[in-house]
């Protein structure tokens, strides 16, 4: 697989790959083993970049990466985050976001999870409006001079947040939600990022399976599924969705492609230091979603997804009310 470069010369694998959902997320949690084999699967299919996070389990997803990815660590680039305080006795969230003092400790617990001597990219999860970002900021600075980390990354953050981190210390990667059914980023954040020389790092790629094609009106959600919360997955507001999804199938299917890879294509050409991280638990699908990588869509298929996707206006917001109350600061 081909290489981009993120920010601060961070050469990684076209796509990526998101792992949250390998210890639950949209279901129940699958086989710790088949998980294990996957990732490797994907180290063996030319993926470097592999994201993970404190809060996914918590601390169980951090695990399941650091057991799969330790014999090949110096091949992989590992993104982890933090951003909440959890119970490590409860293994639970503790009902606040961490301080800026509690950084380095959250990093010591990753790097111990992750069986690895340094963190190659550690994202602030969410913004903590309670704090200066400049803290925050200085506090990743000081883990990055000590050596535990080696780049610093922003989650789900505003652009004029990302100025005034960069400005303390430069920001290798943002990484928000950006697809063809989400494009807020491209009115400010992208810009940013293209000023600064930040990589962007789309998750939820596929909107959260509905771009590959497999989700309809008959789909239920089980109530540990993330998705059973989200407005834009509520009946009446899928179904209008799903006409968006329609435009991208009929697209595929003139070119043998299939829908996620027409969605994935259309983000890799946006940008080339842009690096989607679609997430997956089966291998096949992990085999599709690389396929995206050598497909090239032609100047008449982007502009017209493009065409598609502006004149489409998604119904229902993409998280809860309290989630979505925790971006874009």
């Amino acid at each position: 697989m081909q290489t981009r470069i993120l920010g601060g010369g961070l050469g990684v694998s076209t796509l990526g790959l998101g792992c949250m959902t390998m210890t639950g997320g949209y279901s129940s949690s699958p086989e710790r083993a088949e998980m294990r084999a996957l990732l490797r699967t994907a180290v063996d299919s030319g993926v470097t970049l592999f994201d993970t996070a404190e809060i996914y389990g918590p601390h169980s997803n951090e695990e399941l990466v650091g057991e799969a990815l330790a014999p090949v660590r110096d091949e992989v680039v590992i993104a982890t985050k933090f951003a909440q305080k959890i119970d490590p006795d409860a293994r639970a969230l503790a009902g606040r976001m961490l301080r800026p003092d509690e950084v380095a400790a959250a990093v010591h617990g990753s790097l111990r999870r992750l069986r690895t001597d340094r963190i190659d990219l550690y994202y602030q999860h969410r913004v903590n409006p309670e704090y200066p970002i400049e803290e925050y900021a200085g506090a990743v600075r000081a883990l990055i001079l000590a050596g535990d980390v080696l780049h610093f990354g922003m989650s789900e953050a505003a652009a004029a947040t990302i100025r005034r981190a960069h400005a303390v210390q430069p920001v290798t990667a943002v990484q928000s939600e950006y697809s063809l059914w989400w494009r807020r980023p491209e009115e400010e954040v992208l810009v940013a990022c293209a000023e600064l020389g930040i990589g962007f790092v789309p998750f939820s790629p596929l909107g959260k399976g509905v771009l590959t094609g497999t989700v309809d009106t008959s789909t239920e959600f089980a109530d540990n599924d993330l998705r059973a919360r989200i407005p834009r997955f509520e009946a009446e507001a899928l179904a209008y969705n799903l006409e968006l999804v329609e435009g991208v199938k009929e697209l595929a299917r003139s070119i043998g492609a299939t829908p996620a890879q027409v969605a994935l294509a259309w983000l890799l050409a946006q940008h080339e230091w842009i690096v989607p991280i679609p997430g997956t638990t089966k291998p096949a699908r992990l085999a599709e979603n690389l396929g995206a990588a050598q497909l090239e869509l032609t100047p008449r298929d982007l502009a017209h997804l493009t065409e598609l996707s502006a004149a489409f206006t998604v119904q229902g917001g993409r998280y809860p009310d309290d989630l979505e109350a925790q971006t874009g600061l």
